[in-house]
This record gives C-alpha cells, sequence and structure tokens, in this order.
C-alpha cells in the first residue's frame, strides 16, 4: 500500500502520462513508498534458493530500480556487483541508499575495501542493450519485466545471456498468475486493457502490463536466447490450493 510519505495521485498522474523513464525519474524519490518496490517477502525465500547454485563472485542487477535486487546480490556474490537501470533518478534513489561507508562500496575493486563485501556499482544502460560482455556470474531481476513487451524479450534474454559467463545463472521469482476469475485476476486484466488505451490515445507510450509474461513462451524466449532453463518451487512462499507453487524460482543457466 501507499504510505502516507508516498506520491500524490496528481504525481501518480503526471507519472502515468509520461515515458518509462521520465516516468520513473519523477517517481524515484518516492518510490520505495509505494507498492511497485518489490515486496520484502521474495527477498529472503529468493537468496535461499539462489545460495545453493554458487558460489558466484560477480552479479548483476537487470532494471535495479533503487537497488532493492543489488542488496540481494551483496549476500549472494564475493567480489562485485553492479546494478544497471535506465532511469537515472533511480540509480540516484539506489546511490543515496547505499553509500560507500554503509557496507556497500561504490568502487570495482574489493580489495580496495577490505571487510566491506562485494564492491558495488551503478550503470545507466538500457536493458534491451546491455553493455555487458561474460562478465557475471549471476544476473538477477525482480519485477521488471512488464516493461517490455514480448517482442522486446528476446534482446532482453539474449543481452543477459551475453553478460553471463559459460555456466553463469540468470535467476528471477515468478509469481503464478491468479486464478481466471478471481478479484485479482480482474484486476489484473482491468490494469492492462486500461494501459492499452492509453498507449492507443497518448504519446510516448509508459509500457506497464502485468499479463505479458506467461511461463511457456517466456521458457521458449530463454532457451532461444542460449540458457537451459530450470523451474524450481519457491516452498517458503507456499503452494495454491490445487498444490502448485505460488511462485517459481526460474533458473536460466548459459549453454556456452
Amino acid at each position: 500500500m501507499f504510505t502516507s510519505s508516498g506520491p500524490t495521485l496528481r504525481e501518480l498522474a503526471v507519472q502515468a502520462l509520461s515515458s518509462v523513464e521520465r516516468g520513473y525519474d519523477l517517481l524515484a524519490p518516492k518510490f520505495d513508498e509505494t507498492p511497485f518496490r518489490t515486496p520484502g517477502r521474495f527477498l529472503d525465500p529468493f537468496v535461499a534458493a539462489v545460495l545453493p547454485l554458487g558460489p558466484f563472485r560477480t552479479g548483476l542487477d537487470v532494471c535495479t530500480g533503487t537497488g532493492a535486487g543489488v542488496g540481494v546480490l551483496r549476500r549472494l556474490c564475493e567480489e562485485r556487483v553492479v546494478g544497471v537501470d535506465f532511469s537515472a533518478g533511480m540509480l540516484d534513489r539506489a546511490r543515496a541508499a547505499r553509500p560507500p561507508g554503509s557496507g556497500e562500496t561504490s568502487g570495482p575493486d574489493p580489495a580496495a575495501h577490505p571487510g566491506a563485501g562485494p564492491a558495488v556499482d551503478w550503470v545507466r544502460a538500457d536493458a534491451r542493450a546491455l553493455p555487458f560482455a561474460a562478465g557475471f556470474d549471476l544476473a538477477v531481476s525482480f519485477g521488471a519485466f512488464g516493461h517490455f513487451l514480448p517482442g522486446e524479450r528476446p534482446a532482453l534474454f539474449a543481452g543477459v545471456c551475453r553478460a553471463l559467463r559459460p555456466g553463469g545463472v540468470f535467476a528471477f521469482p515468478l509469481p503464478a498468475p491468479p486464478p481466471v476469475g478471481s478479484l485479482p485476476y480482474w484486476t489484473l486484466w482491468g490494469f492492462d486493457a486500461a494501459m492499452r488505451v492509453r498507449n492507443r490515445v497518448w504519446r510516448p507510450p509508459f509500457v506497464m502490463y502485468y499479463r505479458t509474461f506467461p511461463l511457456g513462451p517466456v521458457r521458449a524466449d530463454l532457451e532461444r536466447a542460449g540458457f537451459a532453463v530450470e523451474l524450481r518451487a519457491m516452498e517458503e512462499l507456499g503452494r495454491r490450493p490445487d498444490g502448485s507453487p505460488n511462485c517459481r524460482l526460474v533458473v536460466a543457466r548459459r549453454r556456452s
């Protein structure tokens, strides 16, 4: 839910009528006071599920926003962590929340910060054209995939694959879709419908959809990009009445 220090209705309206980049620049100072932030209840189970896949020396948080994924990577990686986002405002907020001396570092050389944990760098870049090549053991992303249209997923996944060393892991949580006909189902359906109308009649577009990242096509796109894909239940998040997990961990390992 929104807190009393979160954005006003007017601020949200201005953001919604902006481009994705400009919208997040505007929202950045109050983003962590909104329900759009990465839910904390995903983070500890995610770390517990990914930790046995390591060890990892270097990590990349794709679409880092205000840096929640960087905090996760600092618990999983030994040497260096990079958060990448195309919103300068969100990166500024992430830097301010994790200044040097707070247990996270801003330089690329962890040896210069003994005992401080992995070094942390922030990079402004479009996730559809990541400027990295075979530099990371682990890549993660939280809550950002609704900003990519289905036709943009191949470029996104190919860029993540290039950024990983052979055998490197791209891991992210994938919550189960709400049951058809339930209130959450109709809420997400209504949001996506409203967003499609908004993007038809207003420019620049603001791409954010909740129902454009289904498991089957996503898995196929990952495999075409060069990943071997494994699914694991995140048991700490429970199961649905039909026995299926409330959330799966997608483990995509670069083949070569």
